[in-house]
This record gives structure tokens, C-alpha cells and sequence, in this order.
């Protein structure tokens, strides 16, 4: 039933008191107006964004996932494939690890930093370029900041793809030389013949010389004494040179047959000849003091006389002798 237009005095009246005993309060009931104004916006929103903009969100990750879990086989199959090559020892099934490791590693941070970006973007609707102008800047400054670390990772990375030399490899670089002993992302590990152990920053290291890579091989030079025939002694050389490459115990540390090629040079009363040979690598130090022992045996044996330096006396002639 209606309200009449006009309401006495002690109507209205009546009214508010039924009101304030019911617990009535204006403000409170303009505060659940905007809570529930509120509330049917939020509902609204998130009707609009479940119709509109969940499913992109939903195929973004989807996306990501499916590019995380091929980059992960990928990266095993790598693995299983070196672990399983007889060629490769098990440094190189490491070497490769590392590598994979490297490239799984950066595959995920990227896949996850782009799919961060994507969804910000078509799914909440946020400007990302803001967000990439201020990590482009922080790069760069991390970049300026560690740049001999950038240096000594990215120089490290293609030691390894490359397979410039492994562990176990006697190599120079960066003005030492030293056998290989662990090889990392940022550094490499060298023990020289006195048994000092070299850490060596990749960054530092321009160019490799790997003495030990596919085949070594041993430069001896035989002085004998200038009066001694040099045919002979090229025959018993080549003799020496036979005998071993022949010899079961050394049969597999030779590459190729010893070379005599003859004479190197004469220094005054001594002649040097020289013989060649390549070995397997690291076996050019046993294949040289087996082949000095030998030599020295055959010389020896056939009285031939070993070159001696020439000697030079620095000193004053006694009185009388002067002329």
C-alpha cells in the first residue's frame, strides 16, 4: 500500500522511531551500497576477463610448458647420445653435460621471461615496455659491471662446443703450459711439468696450442762426433728406428715409421742427425728416453763417438810463451 503524500507530524515521527529501534543507520547503508557496488564490478570484471582473456592465458602456458619439456629431451637425448659413443670418453659425455646444462638453463629463464611478458600483455592487459626499457637498463649495467665474467662464460661455452681440447691434454695458452685437469663454464685447469697447478680464466685465453690432439710428434737430435762416417751413422739410426717401430711393447704408441732424414747441422766438432717420429699423444716422453737409451746401446756397440761441444779457453798465455 502506498504512502500518503503528506504524513502528519506525529506519522513521521512514529516512523523514524520504528526505524532507529530496528537499527537503522544511514551510513552504514551508504557503505554496503559501494560494497556491493563494488562487488558486482570485481564480478563483472572477472566474468569479462574469464570469457575474453583466460583462454589466452591458458594457451600461453600451455605454449611454455610444451617448450620447457621439448628443450629438457632435447637436452637429455644430447646427453644419452655422448654417454653411448665409444669414440668419446667419459670427459667428453661430461663436457657435453656442462654444455646442455648451459643451454637448458638460458632455454628455461628465456622461455619463462617471455611468457612472463606475453601474459602481462594479453592476459591482464598491463604495458610491458616499460618493464623492458627498465630491464634493458639493468643489463646493461650488469653487463658493464661483469663483463670479464660475460667474457670468461661466453669464451668457455665455445671451448667446450668446440672441443678446442679436453682433460687430459697437454696444452699452452695464455703463456703456460700444463696438462689439463677440469675444464668449467668460466675457467680451465692446468698442472705444469714441476706439478703447479695454473687456474686460467677463459677470457684470457686467445690462442690454444694442444700438443696431445690426434697424434704427437718426437724431435730427437743425435750428436755424434764430426770425425765419425755419416753413412754409418744415418744406417745404424735407421737400424735403431726399425728395431722399434717392430717392437710389440711400443707397437701401438706409433703412429708412422720412423724418419732419419740425415744431417741437421755441424757446429764445430760435432754433428747433430735427426730422427722423426709420431706417437700416439701423451706417449712422445716414454717414445724419446726409450729411443736415447737404444741409440746410446747401438753407439756403444759400434764405437761411435759421441759429439762433444766445441770448448773455448779464455785465459793468459804464460810469459815465455808469448811470442
Amino acid at each position: 500500500m502506498s504512502r500518503p503524500l503528506s504524513m502528519r507530524p506525529t506519522q513521521t515521527a512514529a516512523i523514524i522511531i520504528e526505524q532507529i529501534s530496528l537499527g537503522y543507520n544511514p551510513e552504514l547503508t551508504g557503505m554496503e551500497e559501494k560494497f556491493s557496488n563494488i562487488w558486482h564490478e570485481w564480478h563483472n570484471y572477472l566474468v569479462a576477463w574469464t570469457r575474453d582473456r583466460a583462454p589466452k592465458l591458458v594457451v600461453i602456458l600451455v605454449l611454455a610448458f610444451i617448450f620447457v619439456r621439448l628443450l629438457g629431451l632435447i637436452t637429455r637425448k644430447l646427453v644419452a647420445l655422448s654417454e653411448k659413443s665409444p669414440a668419446h670418453g667419459a670427459v667428453r659425455a661430461q663436457q657435453v653435460r656442462t654444455i646442455t646444462g648451459v643451454v637448458r638453463s638460458v632455454g628455461v629463464f628465456l622461455i619463462v621471461f617471455f611468457t612472463g611478458m606475453t601474459a602481462l600483455k594479453d592476459a591482464f592487459n598491463i604495458n610491458v615496455e616499460p618493464l623492458l626499457a627498465s630491464a634493458g637498463i639493468a643489463g646493461l649495467a650488469i653487463g658493464f659491471g661483469a663483463q670479464t665474467l660475460v667474457k670468461d662464460v661466453i669464451n668457455g661455452f665455445f671451448i667446450l662446443i668446440e672441443d678446442q681440447f679436453e682433460v687430459g691434454d697437454t696444452i699452452r695458452a695464455a703463456g703456460v703450459t700444463g696438462a689439463v685437469e677440469e675444464i668449467t663454464m668460466r675457467r680451465t685447469t692446468l698442472r705444469d711439468a714441476d706439478g703447479t697447478l695454473h687456474i686460467v680464466p677463459n677470457g684470457s685465453i686467445q690462442i690454444v696450442s694442444n700438443m696431445t690432439r690426434d697424434w704427437s710428434q718426437v724431435t730427437l737430435h743425435v750428436a755424434t762426433d764430426y770425425s765419425e762416417n755419416s753413412d754409418r751413422v744415418v744406417e745404424l739410426l735407421q737400424e735403431v728406428a726399425k728395431e722399434f717401430y717392430n717392437d710389440p711393447a711400443f707397437k701401438d704408441d706409433v703412429v708412422a715409421e720412423p724418419q732419419v732424414p740425415g744431417i741437421e747441422r755441424v757446429r764445430g766438432n760435432e754433428v747433430d742427425y735427426l730422427m722423426l717420429i709420431k706417437v700416439r699423444p701423451g706417449k712422445q716422453y716414454n717414445v724419446a728416453r726409450e729411443l736415447r737409451r737404444r741409440i746410446k746401446v747401438c753407439f756403444e756397440k759400434s764405437n761411435i763417438k759421441a759429439g762433444a761441444p766445441a770448448q773455448v779457453y779464455i785465459g793468459q798465455l804464460p810469459v815465455g810463451d808469448k811470442k
